[in-house]
Parts: C-alpha cells; sequence; structure tokens
C-alpha cells in the first residue's frame, strides 16, 4: 500500500479519480490544470456532480483516488465499496467528512486544503454581523410584506463595540483585522496565543468567560473536534452578556442548537448569523429526509434548526462562506497540487 509515501505512475497504467460536487466550470477547470501541470496523462478522470454515496458506491470500486467536497461522507463503509482506493483528497480545510481511522487501517492517504479562504471567511463573518447590526435581514422582510417600521429597523454602530474572536488562526485574524479597521475592542480566546500578534493587530487575549462576559458580538473560528463539541450550550450562553449576538461560520457542532434556540427565546442572544448548523445536510436537502430512517434524536435536531432558521433576529445562510470564485479556485489549484505531489511519491498536506 502507498500510504503517506505516495506512488509513483511514470512507468504504470493511469490512475482511475473521480472528481465528486464539481460543476461543469469546475471541471474544465480541473482538466485545464492537469494539463498546465502535466500530470493529465498519467490520469483517467471522471467528473460528477453528484455527492459520492455508500448507496450505489460499488459503481465507483474502480477509484484508486477521489476528490471530494465537505457534502460528502466518506465513512468505513464508503471505503469497503472502494477497495482499489489509495488516496482520498478533500476539497476542504476540515476532515471531519472523514473516518481518518479507517482511512489509517487501509493505508489510504488523505490531504487537504490547509489554506484557502481566511479573507473569504472573515469576509461573510462580517455579512454576517452587519445584516443582524444594521437590521438587513429584518428589512428584507419588511419590504416583503410592504411594511417600513423605521424604529423596528433601528441598528447600532460597530465602531467602540467589543468583538469576541473565539479560535484566532489563520481565519480568526483576518476577522480581527477588519474589526480592527471597523474601530472595534477585540479580545480573542485561543489555546496557542501569538502575542506578537495580538501587539501588532492591537487586540487581547484573555480566558472564554471574560469574553463572553464581555463581548457585544461573539464570532466562532475554531475545527470541530471532540473538544470543541457544543463549544456553546446552554452554561456557556448564560455567561454571555445581555443581548449580544453569536455568529458561527466554522461548524454547526461547535453550537448546541437547542440552547441557542431557548438563548434566543429568553433574550439573552438578541440574534445570531449563522453559517453552519447541526444536521444542515439535512435542513438544506430535504430530499436526504425521505431516503433513510432518522433516529429520534436526528429528528429533534431538524426540528429545532426548522424553528431556529424562522426567527427574524436569525440570519441564515447554507455553508458558503468559503464560496467565492477566488477562493473555489485557490481550493482546486491545491487539491491539483496535492495529486500531483502524491504521483510523484511525496505527498503534501497529509493529515492522514
Amino acid at each position: 500500500m502507498p500510504g503517506k509515501q505516495g506512488i509513483i505512475l511514470s512507468d504504470m497504467k493511469q490512475m482511475r479519480i473521480g472528481f465528486f460536487e464539481v460543476d461543469s466550470w469546475q471541471a474544465e477547470y480541473l482538466s485545464q490544470g492537469m494539463q498546465k501541470l502535466g500530470i493529465a496523462s498519467q490520469l483517467q478522470a471522471d467528473f460528477l456532480q453528484r455527492h459520492l454515496q455508500v448507496e450505489g458506491c460499488e459503481a465507483c470500486a474502480y477509484y484508486e483516488a477521489i476528490a471530494v467536497f465537505i457534502g460528502t461522507k466518506v465513512t468505513a463503509a464508503t471505503l469497503d465499496a472502494l477497495p482499489q482506493l489509495r488516496l482520498i483528497l478533500t476539497m476542504s480545510t476540515g476532515y471531519d467528512h472523514i473516518d481518518l481511522d479507517a482511512c489509517r487501517q487501509r493505508g489510504i492517504t488523505v490531504c487537504n486544503v490547509p489554506h484557502y479562504g481566511e479573507n473569504t471567511v472573515a469576509e461573510h463573518t462580517f455579512a454576517l454581523i452587519l445584516s443582524l447590526s444594521r437590521k438587513l435581514h429584518a428589512a428584507y422582510f419588511q419590504g416583503l410584506r410592504g411594511e417600513y417600521d423605521l424604529r423596528a429597523l433601528r441598528g447600532f454602530d460597530l465602531y467602540g463595540k467589543t468583538l469576541g474572536v473565539i479560535g484566532a488562526g489563520s481565519i480568526g485574524l483576518h476577522v480581527i483585522r477588519i474589526a480592527r479597521g471597523f474601530g472595534m475592542r477585540v479580545l480573542a480566546y485561543d489555546t496557542r496565543p501569538q502575542r506578537l500578534l495580538a501587539d501588532v493587530l492591537g487586540f487581547t487575549y484573555t480566558d472564554m468567560d471574560t469574553l463572553l462576559a464581555e463581548s457585544d458580538i461573539v464570532t466562532l473560528h475554531v475545527p470541530a473536534t471532540p473538544a470543541t463539541h457544543h463549544l456553546i450550550n446552554r452554561d456557556t450562553l448564560r455567561k454571555m452578556k445581555q443581548g449580544a449576538l453569536l455568529i458561527n461560520t466554522a461548524r454547526g457542532a461547535v453550537v448546541d442548537t437547542e440552547a441557542l434556540l431557548w438563548a434566543l427565546e429568553e433574550g439573552i442572544l438578541a440574534g445570531a448569523g449563522l453559517d453552519v448548523i447541526e444536521g444542515e445536510e439535512l435542513i438544506t436537502e430535504e430530499s436526504a429526509l425521505l431516503k433513510k430512517p432518522l433516529a429520534e434524536a436526528t429528528l429533534r435536531q431538524v426540528v429545532q434548526a426548522h424553528l431556529l432558521l424562522r426567527r427574524e433576529n436569525v440570519v441564515f445562510t447554507p455553508h458558503i462562506a468559503f464560496n467565492s470564485q477566488e477562493a473555489v479556485e485557490r481550493i482546486l489549484d491545491t487539491t491539483l497540487e496535492n495529486l500531483q505531489a502524491f504521483l510523484k511519491g511525496a505527498p503534501i498536506n497529509v493529515v492522514s
């Protein structure tokens, strides 16, 4: 098995690779990129708009490599149906949709895209913030109803307000730069503080409780890990400043949906801006609800999410914070670089 050493195909047959969840322009972009990198002759590539799913996965059994976005869940069952698989290219930074343990057991290399959209996600974060702070979301719905209640649409300035950034990594630091441009005071919580950057950018590291208590807006920029699962829950929400806003462009599992709904109903939070939410794959693809039996906990999660998203003080976008033209092109470029490195026998951006 190639494992992390990759595989050299110069004197071998073409590698069969399936790119999933790609539009026609992305397929053309990838094809042209393969030509530019000089690897097209080493590959037999298929481009599919659909997700890779366990049902019917046997038809893809000949693939030695697959490239997927986060909409595809690569489980042990998926891997069982792909016996020739040697490489998984996830076209994302996060890889919680892939069973890494199962990949290690099978000697399958997994590569991600560590950097592509730090500024992109940060800009979307402020799109959500401004939608709430200046009541753009509510104003839109008032316009649809032919109502113009200026008092109900009175927002607030960001200047002088305190922004709490949980997770001051690459994305979080871009958020901080933008916030400082608005004249905001910034508090940050991170397990690996970088004091020099705090001095340069003019923000302050603090503990979680202080950040929650003093921030007018809290924004999340942490990965989905066991340690961050339901990081925002009833206990942490109780510690937040009354009338604060919560923004999540990280991962849905970081926020307990039931607790968030409770905090909004109790007036602890004045609003929430969400690009991600628990069970989002069932919300954005409602046909999935009809395709398989759902556990009671999952059904409860879906109902809670729908109740949450009906609220006018909740702005929801369907996991599109990354989705600018430039960012998607950077994702595709890095994915091809990962593929090229694997073919040369020296994989890069390996996460398993």
